[in-house]
């Protein structure tokens, strides 16, 4: 189910009876498409914020990841159906330059029955293009603002038993913010091979190079003074978010230092190679198997402590999809099994004022593993001509294991203490949908899903203080959804989709940020609910009269709030319980809509002129569980010119020109807030709204007016 043109959905991923849009190239490559919420910003029900770097985008599916500071959570990330997201149910958008890609699928609502651990709220599927579809070799350039410039190249083809596509590209910049400049490149590559009329090998290999510098989380006060950390070099300043650094690298005074006098940043690498087997056991059968090795290397001075580590993960999987004709009823039936391990290990260092991003004393050290094996099982059923049920079960043991070993220094000693955590989940999430198709203009469908999602290793590590210690209490999460939706095409020029949906979360893992120089923290909340509306729609006004005008609106309304949940918090010596039952979660945007007006000239002396003016809203939200302080809201106006030279011009037809201004009105906005932690003051009184404006380590600023060009030749 898509709004928006139709993506296809490779065999490896099966949305049956579930709420799914998507976005196809069409939508995002005349644009800049710097990162992965360019692709999804006509997609509703979804939703992006900037993350710890140039393309750490954290992509939101009903608000699953608006949460979390960095990387893709609650989701599972597959790219040409090959698994994106390691074993503890991390994947980063680092990977994505939407210059590859086809389209994407985001599949929408508890999904574990077949995605498992980890899919709490859907899917997303990312699909890279065919080499037919590119069939010789693509240059391109994008340039613009604060230093960018993109230098990308596509090359493939295709034969009768292969397909070959290959993707490279290099992109840099100085950002926008003190201390943001980057430079990250990607390499991408695709081979299909057809053994025989039965049997096909597919193959993938993704690269990706991440060298940032990163600045620092603001509080809402210093948003307002200087949203840019401008001026804010060797020494510290109004506004300028700053840590505290040992002198010495180990303990006693501290100095306070900016992002850029300390050189704070991320530099990491990850490498996955994968390859699957697909069989054809009979006409009606498929058998795929498949193996995926992902290394994660990460070097991350990014506050007053540097992550240093190695994350290396194995993933097999295999599955059977047959369709059967028992008693005359159509069914496809679907098995699978799965596997996979992560050893992971880990050092946390102090931060010297030396510059550089050098490091100290080691605080912590953390080695362990994860591993989760699981089987699952779904049935489409064709009860009549239409109606079709599907029914499905998953059932996954995840296991955790691993030992924090803490240090500290004083001046005539050393201390060392050890905490292990050794925790084992067995989860289970069933599905049940029905889909009806009164004709060829309608669908309507039904679906009760659910989801579930187990901590990570590193959740069971940091305490709500906001510092190393045992957390190993933490509980999985788990969801049950409910969606109602409905497909209309009344005619070729109209696509409309609309979904209801209803989740109830026991258990939420909730992740807030305690404050600059401290840890974020992981808990769970014992009771909530989300609910909502998406809408979506692709409409071609007057095909007659204006043949090249085109409509994309999406709209997500987003209503979250704790069902039952009790906030502990501590302060001037005391402690204190609040009830925090009836009030929105924090971090989600209640409602966003994406409107985007499109022209292409069809014919004439103007054919192959086009262009599109955007809107895009974000609505105001809470930073905080006692719903004391908010992101501002804020709508911005995006304006894209491009030219596509038509056939009859020749040589010049291979070329692709562009050019766009981002953020038109130059609106200063939030484009990121980590969850605020309450407080209690020196009075043992709750902190005030005035306080918590003051609390650092949640806010980036969004991208102020900026102007992108770029040039695209195909051989």
């Amino acid at each position: 189910m898509t709004v928006q043109g139709g993506t296809r959905v490779p065999a490896t991923a099966r949305p049956a009876g579930q709420t799914r849009y998507g976005a196809t190239r069409a939508v995002f490559a005349r644009t800049p498409a710097l990162t992965a919420a360019d692709m999804v910003a006509t997609i509703p029900g979804v939703s992006a914020i900037a993350g710890n770097g140039p393309r750490d985008t954290a992509i939101s599916v009903r608000g699953s990841d608006a949460r979390q500071t960095f990387g893709l959570r609650n989701l599972q990330v597959l790219e040409d159906g090959f698994p994106m997201t390691q074993p503890d149910g991390l994947a980063r958008s680092d990977l994505i330059d939407p210059h590859a890609y086809a389209s994407l699928d985001v599949v929408q609502g508890p999904s574990s029955t077949i995605y498992g651990n980890y899919a709490v709220d859907g899917a997303l599927l990312f699909h890279t293009r065919d080499g037919a579809d590119i069939q010789g070799i693509e240059l391109g350039s994008d340039f613009g603002s604060y230093g960018l410039f993109n230098q990308y190249v596509s090359a493939g083809g295709a034969g009768r038993w292969w397909d070959l596509s290959v993707f490279g590209s290099d992109v840099r910049g100085d950002g926008f913010i003190r201390n943001s400049r980057f430079d990250t490149s990607t390499e991408n590559v695709r081979l299909r091979i057809s053994l025989s009329p039965r049997d096909r090998l597919v193959f993938k290999v993704v690269n990706n190079r991440t060298d940032t510098r990163l600045p620092l989380r603001l509080s809402l006060d210093q948003f307002g003074r200087n949203p840019f950390q401008r001026d804010c070099g060797a020494a510290v300043a109004a506004g300028c978010g700053s840590v505290s650094l040992f002198r010495n690298g180990a303990y006693g005074a501290t100095v306070a230092t900016t992002a850029d006098a300390a050189d704070l940043g991320r530099f990491d690498r990850r490498t996955i190679v994968g390859m699957r087997w697909e069989h054809d056991l009979a006409d009606r059968a498929t058998w795929r198997t498949q193996f995926a090795y992902d290394e994660r290397d990460i070097d991350q001075p990014t506050s007053n402590t540097s992550f240093v580590g190695v994350y290396d993960s194995y993933n097999v999987s295999s599955d059977l999809t047959a369709d059967a004709r028992p008693w005359g009823v159509p069914v496809r039936s679907f098995a699978g099994l799965n596997f996979n391990y992560l050893d992971l290990g880990s050092q946390v260092y102090n931060i010297t004022p030396l510059g550089g991003a050098t490091i100290g004393a080691p605080t912590q050290l953390v080695y362990g593993h994860q591993w989760n094996a699981g089987a699952r099982f779904q049935e489409e059923i064709r009860l009549a001509a239409r109606w079709k049920l599907v029914l499905g079960l998953g059932g996954e043991y995840s296991d955790l294991g691993a030992t924090e070993t803490i240090l500290g220094y004083t001046a005539t000693s050393a201390t060392r203490r050890f905490v292990t955590a050794n925790r084992f989940y067995f989860n289970l999430a069933p599905e049940g949908s029905l889909i009806y198709t009164p004709d060829q203009h309608w669908t309507l469908h039904t679906r009760v899903g659910t989801g579930y999602g187990t901590p990570q290793t590193s959740n069971l590590f940091v305490t709500p203080a906001g510092v190393f210690g045992n957390n190993a209490q933490l509980e999985s999460q788990s969801n049950v959804g409910v969606d109602v939706g409905a497909e209309w095409h009344p005619s070729a020029a109209l696509s409309l989709q609309a979904t209801l949906f209803y989740e109830f979360f026991r258990n939420e893992l909730v992740t807030q940020s305690a404050g600059v120089n401290l840890q974020s923290y992981t808990f769970n909340a014992p009771a909530s609910e989300h609910r909502g509306v998406e809408l979506g729609a692709d409409w071609h006004m007057l095909p007659r009269a204006l043949p090249g005008a085109h409509l994309l609106l999406s709209y997500t309304y987003d209503n979250q709030i704790y069902t039952r949940y009790s906030d502990v918090l501590t302060g001037g010596g005391t402690s204190a319980t609040f009830d925090r039952a009836g009030n929105a979660i924090p971090g989600v945007v209640p409602n966003q809509l994406d409107l985007r007006l499109l022209y292409d000239q069809p014919d004439g002396r103007l054919e192959g002129v086009g262009g599109f003016v955007e809107f895009n809203f974000r609505d105001a939200y809470w930073l905080d569980n006692a719903n004391l302080l908010r992101a501002p809201s804020a709508g911005l106006l995006n304006l894209e010119l491009h030219y596509d030279p038509p056939r009859r011009m020749g040589a010049w037809h291979r070329l692709h020109l562009f050019c766009e201004i981002e953020n038109l009105a130059n609106r200063t906005y939030v484009a990121s807030a980590a969850n605020i932690a309450d407080g209690l003051g020196a009075n043992g009184a709750p902190l005030g709204k005035t306080a918590l404006a003051g609390r650092t380590g949640s806010i980036y600023a969004g991208q102020p007016r900026s102007a992108f060009g770029g040039v695209k030749v195909r051989f």
